[in-house]
This record gives structure tokens, sequence and C-alpha cells, in this order.
């Protein structure tokens, strides 16, 4: 590390005592919800007032922030396993409202920018999975993180590892804060399932058939297994992949034989 480095990480070190954060709080109102399954949680957290903002992924959790309009509340939902482990208070920049104002500002503001560039460094060095990427390498990765991020067609022109590495992380990021969705429009009520992407395999079907979708079908490929889940209700055909125990990909594919 050089000497500028050096000086930077010290002094960010140095602003973020100024302004350590307590320890976090539960969430007033909410904690009925731990424990709950997470589609079960968003609907009641949407009945209290709050509307998702965006989720994260940190390894086998997901953390998902949601904002109370009325309250000015910004919640903390850990989910793990495919249900809520903990609700607790967050800041409002947290769910992009801007800073709260206020005491101590003007004391606390060095400290609060050096916190967020600490948090952006360490977000952009999660997403990498701490390879150790040169100048070069790590702007490729970014700009395949950003196409795959916002959707944009798979464009490694140099045939780099890097590339596929960032489109990989972001297409992560995008399921993770889409989450909610179940991939489809209209106006008709549906069933939810995206939510259980990376569930264990068990605990998802039981899910699945809470929902109101049936097993219609199902065959393996070496280590890998498929089924095939219709909810005739809302006319949705879904299709389970599961490896190592888990749900590996899970979508909506529309159309199948045995999907009425």
């Amino acid at each position: 590390m050089n000497g500028f480095s050096k000086s930077m990480v010290a002094a960010l070190a140095s602003a973020s005592l100024l302004a350590a954060p307590a320890a976090a709080k539960q969430t007033a109102g909410l904690q009925d919800l731990v424990g709950a399954r997470g589609a079960g949680g968003e609907t009641q957290l949407e009945m209290r007032g709050y509307s998702h903002i965006e989720t994260h992924h940190d390894g086998d959790r997901k953390h998902g922030y949601w904002w109370n309009r009325d309250s000015k509340q910004c919640a903390h939902v850990v989910t793990w396993d495919g249900r809520y482990q903990s609700i607790e208070n967050a800041s409002k920049s947290d769910c992009n409202q801007g800073g709260g104002g206020g005491d101590n500002a003007g004391a606390a503001v060095a400290a609060v920018a050096g916190i967020a560039l600490i948090a952006a460094l360490a977000s952009k060095k999660h997403h990498r999975d701490d390879k150790d990427y040169d100048q070069r390498q790590t702007g490729t990765f970014d700009r395949g993180y950003r196409d795959g991020l916002y959707n944009a067609p798979y464009h490694n022109y140099d045939r780099s590892d890097a590339y596929s590495s960032g489109y990989q992380a972001g297409v992560n990021e995008r399921n993770a804060n889409l989450g909610h969705h179940y991939g489809g429009g209209g106006y008709q009520e549906v069933g939810t399932f995206m939510d259980l992407n990376g569930a264990r395999a068990a605990g998802a079907d039981e899910e699945m058939r809470r929902r109101g979708f049936a097993n219609v079908d199902s065959f393996k490929s070496g280590n890998t297994a498929y089924s095939i889940w219709n909810r005739r209700a809302s006319r949705q055909c879904v299709q389970m992949t599961v490896a190592d125990g888990r749900v590996y990909d899970i979508r909506d594919i529309q159309t199948h034989p045995r999907c009425r």
C-alpha cells in the first residue's frame, strides 16, 4: 500500500471513530415478524405502511431495506434460509431518503463521508470476491457488473474473465433487489417465488405448496434436480433447479405440457 493510500485509510478510520454508530435497535412494531417467511413478511410490511427500497446479498443472508413514509422509519431486515432473522432500525440514508440533519451535523460531516466511502469500497471489494485485480481488470469487472446489474446484453468483447465475473455479480445483485417480484406483469394476483432463490430445497418445496403451487413434474440430470410447479389459479408455470440441496435457479417458464 502506498503512502497516499495509507494516509487515506488512516484518515477515514479516524473519521469513523468520531461518529461511531450506536448499537442497532430493534424496530418497534415489527418484532412479531422475526421468524416469518420472506414473502409473508413482505406482505405484512406493506400492510404496515413500509415500501421496499433495495436488497443486497451477503453470503447466505439477504439484507433488505424498507421505508415507512408516515413514521419516517427505515427498517433493516435480515433474511436467512427463507425466514426473517432480525429487523432493526437503519438510517434514512440506507433507505435513500437523504441525511437526517440536525445534531452535531458540522462535526460529523467528514466522518459520515468517510464511512460512506469505506462502505462503497468494501461493497466493490465484496462484489469482486476479494480478487486482486489490477487497474485495467478492475475497470473491466466494473463494466461487466454494470451491464449485469442493469440487464444490458452480455458484451465481453475482450473475452475477459474479469468482465464475466463482474457480469455475474451484477446479475446476482439485480436478482436480489427484485426478489419480491415474480417476473411477470399485469393486474392478476399471482404467487410469488423469486424470494426462494438460494433457499434449502425441502423448505422451498413446502413453501411452494403453501403458496398454491402443485408439483406436476420432476427430473434429474447428474447432480442437478429440476421440478415443474403449476399454479392454476394464476396460470403460472415455474421451473425450480436444485443443486447441493439448495435452489440454484427458479423462474416462470410460462408453458409446459403438464401446466394447465
